[in-house]
Parts: C-alpha cells; structure tokens; sequence
C-alpha cells in the first residue's frame, strides 16, 4: 500500500516527523487500534491527511494527459485509495465520539468536522477534476469499465453539480461556507441531546415509589447507582431505564416527571430549559439547508435531497405518505379508543395522559393476549439471541460468523467477529449492545471499512460497527433482551449484512455505499421478519436457566400480538414523516415559531393522541437534524414496502428456502449501490413493490377510506 504520509510532507516539516510516525491515525492498520488513540492526536491527523491529499490532487490534476481522457486507475482510482486513507484516519475517532464520549474528544472532533466539510466541498467545485471526469465518461473506456464503476462515474458527476461545480465563485464560496456550518450545527445538534441525556437522574430510595417495575429493571437502577457510587436506585433518560418506568410503573406522578424530562431534552422547556436548547439550531440548519437548495436551483431542500434517492418528486413522497395514514388512520383511532376504554372501565381514568399509554397499552396487550416483554425476557439472553441470529444467516446465505478475541475495542462490553463463506474470510464486525453513560442513545450501523481493491492490488475486506442500547447484563446474568429489541438487533444486523457481504469492489458504490437513501432500509427491515417466524424462534430463544426454547403457549401469544397497536405505530411513524418532509418542502425562516406549528399541523392530520403543550420531540429528533435523514424520514416507511413485499416471497417459498436466500443474496445485498434499486427490487422479485405487502404485515388492509 501507499505510505500514509509521503516522505515529501515529512520532509516539508521535520519537526512533526517523529510525532506524525507515531500518531496511530496516520499508520496503515487492517482494524482500528482503539485502545492507542487519543484526542490530541485527532488534529494532527486530520491536518496532515488533508494537507497530504491536497497536494497529491494537485499533482494528479498537473499531470492529466495533455488529449483524451485519463485513465480509471490514474485518476479516480488514486483519488479513492486518499479518500480511504482520509476515512480511517477520522472514522474510529467519529465512532468513538458517539459511543464513548469525553469532553476533549468531542473538541477535538468538532474542530475537524468543518474541516472535512470544506475540503470535501472543495473537491467538488474542482473545475479541472471535473473535467477529467466528464472525459473519463466521455472516452471510449466508459463501456469497458463495468457497471459499478460506471455507476460511481456517474454518481461521481451528479455529485459535482450538487457541490456547485457550475456556479459562479461568490456562490461557490457561499456553497462551501454553509456546507461548514451544517457539519458544525449537526454536532452541536446531537451534543445538546446526548448532554441534556446525561444531566438528568433521579435517585429513588423507597422501592415502593418503584411498583410495578418488573425485577430486571429494579436490577438495572439498583446497578446504576452503585455504578456512581449510591444507594438506593437510579433512573436516568437511557432508553432501556425511560421505557421501563413508562410502560411499568405505577406511580403515575413518576411516570409524568421522567416523561417530560425525556420529550423536553435540549429544548426551551423541562427541567433544563433553555440549556443545551436546540431551537436556534434547528432553525439555521433549515435556514441554511433551504439557501443551499437555492443556490443549485430548487424550490426547497426536499427537491434538493430526491435527487439522490429512489423517489422521484416531492408529490410522489407525499402521496405515499397520505396513502399510507388514508388506510392507517381508521384503524389507529379504534386502537386508541380501545385502550382509553380499557383504562377508563378497568382503572377508572377518565382521560388517558400522554405518560399513560405505554402503561395502559401494556396492561391492555396482557388482558388480550396473556403476554408481557417481560415474561418473554428470560427467553432472550443475548448471547442466545445472538447465535440464533448467525444460525438464521447461516441457512439463507450459507455464512459462518465465528467470535473472536484478539480485536481491540472501546469498551469492554464491545464483542467482534468474523464471517466466512465457503471458509473464507469475507468481513467482520464490532456489536456494541449496552446502553452506557456518555455512549449515544439509539441503535445504528456504520462502516468501519469499506470492501475494496486497495493500490497495491490486494483486497480490503468490509468492516461494520453494529450498536444498540439495551439493558446490560445485572451481577452475573446475562443481558435478557425484550422481543422488540431482538427485533431491533436484526434490524441493525441487516444494515451489517448489507454492508459486509457486498461483492463490489469499488468504494464509491460498494456495501452502504452510494445506495439510495430511501432504500437503504430495505436489509434492515427485511431481517425483522426472522423474529417473527416459528421455525426460527426455535433457535433465536432459549430461557437463561435451562436454554428450553420458547413454549408453544408463549410463542402462540407472541404472534397473536405482533400487530397489537399495529397501526398506532404506523400513523406514530408517518407523523415523524410528514413533519420532516413537510419542513424541508415548506419552511420559511420569516415565519416564527414554525417548527412547532407545522408539528402541530402533522399532528393534527394524523396523530391518534394529542401530546401536552410542554412536549418538544423535535428538539432531540436527531434522524432528521444530526443523523443525515434530513427530507429522508419517510425512507422507514418506503423501505418497509420493499422489505414486506420481498419477505412475501419468501413466505412463498419457504423462510429459509436456500435458493431463495441465495437470490436476494445475489441481488440486493452483493450489489451494494452498484445499480439502481428499482432494477435490484425487481431482478429479485420480477415486479416492481405493492403497498398490500405491508399492509397485510401490518395486519390493517382494506382500511382505506373511499
């Protein structure tokens, strides 16, 4: 491979030598070496790649023949072996900063994003790469290149009109100057969520105000305060400790208080109004997404952002969406009625609250069904789960996923793996799953390396981060997961698998890689169906005491539940659509306090709940203002089309039929974004999607209204 660094750099600084060699940012590592990585060395690194890079781009550029057009190899392929020496440098120190965060890492980060921000924008107003771009495409190796080069080739001039490379300089500046600032507001978005996250705790020293709360979350705060040196136990704002107070407890006064605390994170309201608030953020980050769209020529971000996806126009989201609530919308509003009755007749309360109906729904799901999540929870020990998720892989697409030990990680909790197909090492991956101080709520897939042929002709093998945030394990047992977190975990396996098993050897398009944003859910959402299925319970479940699989009485409950509240998700679900995509089609920065009143407006159209006055999601909603979902929500529910539909065949054929699992193999996961995924949808299934899959999923056809 190339040196990390060129001897002339070094040689233009002789005082940075020594300390340059030794930064572990700069040097060429086959996985990241975590536990030598520091904040001071974040700078350094990012300064000298870019600064390398730079100066190699110019000699490139200095050097393209004279007549006709570069060769692929000579250009672009240079340009992508910078462009994955650049990722390794900043892409552990990223991760880091969301799972285990520190004060001084998160400078130092946030010094780099703009950094990286500008010389990325700078590339693509680089008038002369352009060009030997459009030659390269022009020339008469275009058709010999192949179908994923020839789609990063195309993806690659797209992409340089949607960095300006056709505006004047005053606009291009103006262009770089606020792809900068969106990088920086992006941050400081998700820092407000993950401090406001962490300032709030309540310690609890009378377990009766705990009632209700089953013993794994009694274990889990009772844990947590010891872990910070207290008695008693304490709540904070992770999901896993929230969402046991508002589905179990029954101190309804508790429920308020860490409910408000939860929906007012970095907002003017709440325990800590008005510190870490992220309204003015949110308002310049419109602002300055609605001036980018501008500068390029359309009518709104939204338009801006579907040029990059499966959609094809902003009507076309829309109509989809309204399709979606027209069919949901009847069905959700008996849901919410039933639960509202049951707690009237059974609890006598005469108008459920917003920090009611996780608790009501729950006592509700067990009237009718006889089962909890946490009469299901001893049957899901994570390390259980997790086999059964590689044996589920394992018969669809013939993959061996063996743990390994002597990977270093950022955490102890953090476990990795290897998988193999046909006994060859293919690519690996880190599972972070414990919700922990300073980690970033949620759950996410990113790529830690990208599958590749690297300049020396050898083959770089796809690496992926996986990260949940669930209950860890208490004293000696292990993590018990929920049914909706093995649920999620598939989830996120999906993403992984996408990644991991892509057979594209060019970077641009290959794993996650230049895939449409509205149909990088498809994996995601199609490996949830696993949870579901009988055949595979069997080996997902086993309880923690004698590995006895789900019960046949249990399971029966389990399935007959799947769509309890099915379509009160939905109609949740399409109100974080259509308020993100409406946001970016509509905002006007001479209108106060719109956000609230277009979330207002969504709500209104298609929430079955009213929230109180006080509630300000939007302000810790960080899919769509620090996660890059901006005018991309929507691809949850777009996605899930595709992946009900895909699943049907399976269903079909039978869920671990091996030829079928070998197509989709074949073409959806091993193509990565090499074409486009209308063309893959249909390779696999010979048609393009229904929207019935879903709704037959989801339990709710027929439910539209003429």
């Amino acid at each position: 491979m190339d040196n990390p660094l060129s001897a002339s750099l070094l040689a233009e600084n002789p005082r940075l030598q020594n300390p340059l060699l030794q930064n572990p940012l700069l040097q060429d590592h086959e996985l990241p070496p975590f536990d030598r990585i520091s904040p001071a060395q974040v700078g350094p690194a990012i300064d000298a790649r870019l600064a390398e890079n730079r100066r190699r781009i110019d000699d490139l550029l200095d050097h393209l023949p004279a007549s006709g057009a570069p060769g692929w190899a000579a250009l672009v392929g240079v340009i992508e072996q910078m462009d994955d020496e650049l990722t390794q440098s900043y892409s552990a120190v990223s991760h880091m900063n969301a799972v285990v965060n520190t004060p001084a890492l998160r400078e130092a980060w946030n010094v780099c994003r703009p950094k990286l921000s500008e010389y990325a924008t700078a590339l693509g107003q680089d008038k002369r790469l352009f060009a030997a771009y459009q030659a390269i495409a022009a020339g008469p190796q275009y058709p010999q290149l192949g179908q994923a080069r020839q789609k990063a080739l195309d993806n690659a001039l797209r992409d340089f009109r949607l960095s300006g490379i056709d505006l004047p300089a005053a606009e291009q500046q103006r262009f770089a100057d606020i792809s900068k600032r969106l990088a920086e507001l992006s941050g400081q978005f998700k820092d407000n969520v993950l401090d406001a996250t962490m300032a709030w705790s309540k310690l609890i020293d009378d377990v009766a105000m705990l009632a209700g709360l089953p013993s794994s979350a009694l274990a889990l705060a009772r844990q947590t305060a010891e872990q910070r040196g207290l008695q008693g136990y304490l709540l904070t704002l992770d999901y896993p400790s929230y969402i046991a107070v508002m589905t179990y407890c029954e101190n309804a006064a508790l429920r308020r208080e860490i409910y408000a605390a939860y929906v007012t994170r970095a907002s003017d309201q709440g325990p800590y109004a008005g510190q870490w608030d992220n309204s003015s953020v949110m308002a310049e980050i419109l602002e300055l997404e609605r001036e980018k769209a501008a500068l390029l020529g359309y009518g709104n971000y939204a338009e801006l952002a579907l040029v990059t996806r499966m959609a094809q126009s902003t009507d076309q989201v829309l109509t989809f969406l309204h399709d979606l609530a027209r069919h949901a919308l009847p069905a959700a509003r008996r849901e919410f009625s039933e639960v509202c009755e049951f707690a009237q007749t059974e609890y006598g309360v005469a108008a459920l609250q917003a920090w009611d109906l996780a608790f009501y729904s729950e006592k509700l799901k067990n009237r009718k069904f006889s089962v909890s999540e946490e009469e299901l929870r001893p049957y899901f020990p994570a390390p259980k789960v997790i086999l059964g998720m590689f044996e589920v892989v394992a018969r669809l697409f013939d993959l061996e996923i063996t743990q390994t030990t002597t990977v270093t990680t950022w955490h102890p909790d953090v476990t990795t793996y290897d998988i193999k197909r046909g006994g060859k090492l293919i690519a690996r991956f880190y599972l972070d799953l414990y919700a922990r101080p300073a980690k970033q709520g949620g759950a996410w897939m990113n790529d830690c390396r990208v599958r590749r042929i690297r300049a020396d002709g050898s083959l770089q093998l796809p690496v992926a981060y996986l990260t949940c945030n669930f209950s860890g394990p208490v004293g000696s047992q292990p993590a018990l997961l929920t049914h909706s977190e093995v649920v999620t975990l598939f989830h996120e396996f999906g993403h992984g698998l996408h990644h991991m098993l892509t057979k594209v050897e060019c970077a641009d398009v290959s794993g996650i890689n230049g895939v449409a944003w509205d149909a990088v859910e498809l994996p995601s959402q199609f490996m949830e169906n696993w949870c579901w299925q009988e055949e595979a319970l069997v080996f997902i479940s086993g309880h923690v005491d004698d590995n006895q699989p789900l019960p046949a009485e249990l399971l029966e409950k389990l399935l007959a539940a799947r769509n309890f509240q099915s379509a009160m998700m939905m109609v949740r679900q399409l109100e974080f659509s259509l308020f993100d995509f409406r946001l970016r089609c509509e905002f006007d920065p001479a209108r106060e306090g719109q956000i609230q009143q277009l979330l207002d407006a969504v709500r209104a159209q298609v929430a079955v709940m009213a929230p109180v006055a006080f509630n300000r999601f939007q302000h810790s909603f960080s899919h769509i203002f620090g996660g890059g979902y901006a005018a991309g929500y929507y691809s949850y529910k777009w996605a899930e089309v595709l992946s009900a539909d895909a699943f049907s065949q399976f269903q079909a054929d039978g869920i671990f039929n091996r030829q079928t699992g070998e197509k989709f193999l074949a073409t959806i996961l091993e193509q990565g974004g090499s074409a486009a995924p209308m063309d893959m949808f249909v390779a696999f299934m010979g048609r393009e999607p229904q929207i019935e899959a879903l709704l037959r999923q989801d339990g709710i056809v027929d439910e539209a209204q003429p």
